[in-house]
């Protein structure tokens, strides 16, 4: 539990203290000591001046007023959070129970944290490197997920074996595929697990030798009509000089009959 104390200067009076709960991050209570000064009406001379006793403690009450609404402004920025939907006390962070899957979990957790409990919800899988940040974890509660153990889980796994405590996660078991249903997750081998996403790599490179296939189909379809589009050209430029040598055949008859007729 932190204390977050604030002080008001005075030169002359008496003090009472309050003391102000607040509630912050579902679960995380912080209690600020608020100590307000009430200034008596007799002051010393020296200090008086030409303002009374009442403008004093107006003034100091909102130098009070100032410093709460500064408190709740940047307790939030310096306090760590409690992820949703999850209950927090001091480092333990309670997920229990809260129907938690891939797509809802809390995508970090404070820095601070030394337990964390996921136990009875509906996980399949952790996503990559939510643990990593956390250089204070001790332990997981991580049993009772419905834990299928395919290319997913392989970060799971790999921080499993990474625990100097690994005895306390056998219990946390694979619950599909079929064969590999029941099998402790921290002593998963690396070949089992991936040889449960060969499904998912026939499936890619199907779709890449069909790929591959349609692309190559449209390069010869390309190349056929290339073909077809020179000879095409080949056949309007044969029948163009033909058709230049006739017209020039017929050009030079023409003279010939001409200079006959005229002679």
């Amino acid at each position: 539990m932190t204390s977050v104390l604030f002080r008001s200067k005075a030169l002359a009076g008496s003090c009472s203290e309050r003391t102000i709960a607040i509630s912050h991050g579902g679960g995380f209570i912080r209690t600020a000591q608020l100590r307000t000064y009430y200034f008596s009406h007799s002051w010393p001379a020296f200090s008086l001046g030409s303002h009374s006793a009442e403008e004093r403690a107006e003034s100091g009450w909102k130098m009070i007023f100032l410093q709460l609404i500064l408190l709740l402004v940047f307790l939030p920025l310096v306090t760590p959070t409690c992820p949703e939907p999850c209950l927090c006390a001091s480092t333990l962070i309670d997920c229990t129970a809260k129907d938690l899957m891939h797509n809802n979990l809390p995508t970090s957790f404070p820095p601070s944290t030394t337990k964390l409990y996921l136990n009875h919800n509906n996980l399949t899988s952790i996503p990559n490197g939510l643990f990593d940040n956390l250089k204070d974890l001790q332990v997981v509660h991580l049993w009772a997920n419905p834990w299928e153990c395919d290319c997913h889980i392989l970060y799971l796994r790999s921080w499993l074996q990474w625990q100097q405590n690994r005895s306390f996660y056998r219990n946390v078991i694979c619950l599909s595929p079929s064969h590999l249903q029941g099998r402790i997750i921290s002593y998963l081998s690396e070949d089992e697990i991936i040889s449960t996403c060969q499904y998912w790599y026939c499936g890619v490179a199907l779709i890449s030798q069909m790929c591959l296939f349609i692309f190559l189909l449209m390069q010869a379809v390309l190349l056929l009509l290339v073909i077809v589009y020179l000879r095409r050209i080949r056949r309007i430029a044969k029948e163009a000089r033909r058709t230049v040598t006739e017209f020039d055949e017929r050009g030079d008859t023409w003279s010939t009959h001409s200079r006959k007729g005229a002679d």
